[in-house]
């Protein structure tokens, strides 16, 4: 094992001045959002036209992060749509958006 390695492995860990940390149930718990329930709670927000629950779920990632989860919300909506239509992909796009036939 490298020295550094050995040295940081081997360190006292602080003890904290003999205090315990409260029980998880006694803590505080602040939730969070991945860009995956993000992503549904705004486009869900976006279809039924709720702007207060378009606002909230854009505060719980980064716009970029919306932006990929978003993406990819539509690529898998795209799918199970083509799939249960026996459609391609391309013409599920296509027709969502209400544009003709390719």
């Amino acid at each position: 094992m490298p020295a550094r390695l050995r040295k940081f492995f081997s360190r006292p860990r602080p003890s904290g001045a003999g205090e315990q940390a409260p029980p998880a149930r006694e803590r505080p718990r602040k939730r969070t959002h991945n860009l995956f329930e993000a992503a549904a709670a705004y486009v869900s927000a976006c279809a039924e036209d709720d702007q207060d629950a378009i606002d909230e779920a854009a505060t719980w990632v980064s716009p970029e992060a919306l932006s990929f989860g978003v993406n990819e919300l539509a690529c898998r909506a795209v799918i199970a749509l083509a799939r249960e239509r026996d459609v391609s992909p391309s013409t599920v796009a296509r027709t969502l958006l209400g544009l003709p036939a390719a």
